[in-house]
């Protein structure tokens, strides 16, 4: 091919120009081919091997926007080279930005869902956390879908700031109406995201108390122990503070109990040892301490803590319920009387002498009032 013969000038380009751009395009596309093909492929072999199936989806995720990018690339450098009409250029920048920011967007929303599969994947065996998905990864794309078109409209020359002016009073107004739809959105996601409870959850929050059934865009929905439906805008539960007994892995119970004043010293000192027992002998809790804590008005009272080896309200219950009747029957077996309120009343006469009054058996003897 003679010299002359590239020297040839059409539509602005020499034919040299021509070829060279033609020459870039196609070792562009052989370099890319070769990646997806054999480079790829042995990625794909590699994850293949792995115990995890998230590497895998991955790739797929990533590999054809990433190839398609290589493609834009080496089709702009190779047009890069040659002389265009003004216009033409211009449509083909415009229409360059248009396709890298689609795909640059699409390939960060794919990476943002494979991050949230990955902590799926953590959390696996949550049924709740598939509800949470469903409602976070199309928020996600949205939101960066929102941000890749801002980004094309500023590329393109566009006057982001005059296009946010334009919205004006009218956009402040419907900020302002959407104030609280937006609230309880925000306050939806937080509670996706932060799970300060789930569903199936039994919970208190502020004069709420009930199990979660349901956790809406807008308010949740708890049922409460009498049986009726309790409805809390989600931007209320957010703001509260939450009692989560779900969560609860053991719990802790302190109760006291009284024994009566005229306790000896040494069936006092048996009393820790009888509820040590009564605990010790009752399936699913753990004894912690017992101890002689105060003297009441009417009692010598013990203070107890033990804990149920389960979140379980009936299994709680049930423990309690067989402690205290094993500990009605060892105090009872050793003499121990639980105290309740009495009152004693001493009679006397003008002198102040005491006078007990008789109990129709010759026998004297104070009076005691319950």
């Amino acid at each position: 091919m003679s010299p002359e013969f590239l020297q040839i000038t059409f539509l602005g380009n020499t034919i040299s120009e021509y070829l060279l751009a033609i020459a870039i395009l196609v070792i562009g596309w052989l370099v890319v081919g070769f990646i997806r093909g054999v480079v790829w492929q042995r990625i794909h072999q590699w994850a293949n091997r792995s115990a995890t199936t998230l590497d895998d989806r991955l790739l797929t995720l990533v590999s054809q926007p990433i190839g398609r990018l290589l493609l834009l690339g080496v089709v702009y450098i190779s047009i890069s080279n040659l002389t265009l009409h003004p216009i033409l250029q211009q449509t083909i920048n415009v229409v360059g930005v248009i396709i890298a920011t689609v795909l640059v967007v699409q390939l960060v929303a794919s990476l943002l869902e494979y991050s949230v599969r990955a902590y799926w994947v953590k959390k696996k065996g949550d049924p709740t956390l598939e509800q949470s998905l469903n409602a976070l990864v199309p928020a996600m794309r949205i939101v960066v879908w929102t941000i890749g078109f801002v980004f094309l409209l500023d590329n393109l020359g566009f006057d982001i700031s005059a296009v946010v002016a334009s919205l004006g009073i009218g956009g402040i107004a419907i900020a302002l109406a959407a104030q609280g739809i937006l609230g309880d959105l925000f306050s939806y996601f937080s509670i996706l995201l932060d799970r300060p409870f789930e569903i199936g959850d039994f919970v208190i929050v502020g004069n709420l108390v009930g199990t979660v059934e349901n956790i809406g865009i807008k308010t949740t929905r708890l049922r409460s122990i009498t049986g009726e439906e309790l409805v809390a805008a989600n931007t209320d539960l957010t703001s509260a503070r939450i009692q989560n007994f779900k969560r609860m892995r053991r719990r802790r119970i302190v109760f006291s109990i009284g024994v009566t004043y005229e306790t000896g010293l040494e069936k006092m000192r048996q009393v820790p040892d009888l509820i040590k027992t009564a605990i010790d002998q009752t399936s699913g809790v753990t004894f912690d301490r017992a101890h002689f804590n105060s003297f009441g008005d009417f009692s010598l009272n013990f203070e107890i803590v033990y804990y149920v080896e389960t979140p379980d309200y009936l299994a709680y219950m049930d423990a309690q319920q067989a402690i205290n009747l094993a500990l009605k029957e060892s105090f009872e077996a050793a003499g121990i009387e639980f105290a309740y309120p009495t009152q004693v009343l001493y009679l006397s006469n003008l002198n102040g002498e005491p006078v007990a009054a008789s109990d129709g058996n010759g026998q004297k003897q104070v009076t005691e009032v319950n």
